[in-house]
């Protein structure tokens, strides 16, 4: 047997639309995000889920709580977005003025660059790993919905895939990505 986690993206927000990094910022759904989790609640009903786990970012708990309405929601605090330090409520043009060289590395090297202030992406990494480690051991051969973030699922894609090139799963908005897997 094997769990089955299906990773939901949250909704778009305002600052996703204008290119803001919003990591640890914690910013509400748009409209546009409302509709889509809509959307999604409507892809999700009647489908079997055991449990529900979602950051405890404002915007991936509404994303959760349109979708699944009075389900019981598990917030787990290390699902949440990797904190982007300075570059957090910039957009990538500010950060690409202000910023130029740490931000050039950032998206050609990630794993070799700490952005300042803020998470180091392999403390991330081991930090979402850990997440869905006690998710599995909580809920082993379950179907399980894990409401959270691009850079969350984009990690744990590229876990997966034992490469670090984390921006090819680094998911669109209100997207759905479902793994099943028996150990990790």
């Amino acid at each position: 047997m094997a769990t089955k986690l299906i990773f939901i993206r949250h909704g778009q927000t305002d600052w996703n639309a204008k290119m803001i990094y919003c990591g640890s910022s914690d910013v509400c759904l748009s409209q546009k995000g409302k509709t889509q989790a809509r959307k999604l609640k409507k892809v999700f009903r009647g489908q079997q889920i055991d449990k529900i786990y979602c950051s405890n970012k404002k915007r991936a708990l509404e994303t959760a709580k349109i979708i699944f309405g009075k389900e019981k929601i598990v917030e787990l605090e290390d699902l949440r977005e990797m904190h982007f330090g300075v570059f957090e409520g910039l957009s990538y043009e500010q950060i690409q003025q202000k910023y130029p060289k740490v931000y050039k590395k950032w998206l050609h090297e990630p794993f070799t660059v700490t952005i300042p202030k803020g998470e180091n992406l392999k403390d991330f990494k081991k930090r979402i790993l850990r997440a869905v480690r006690k998710i599995m051991r909580a809920e082993k051969d379950k179907t399980v919905a894990v409401v959270c973030h691009g850079g969350v699922i984009g990690i744990f894609l590229s876990h997966l895939n034992k490469t670090k090139d984390f921006w090819k799963y680094v998911p669109s908005s209100a997207s759905v990505t479902i793994i099943n897997i028996s150990h990790l």
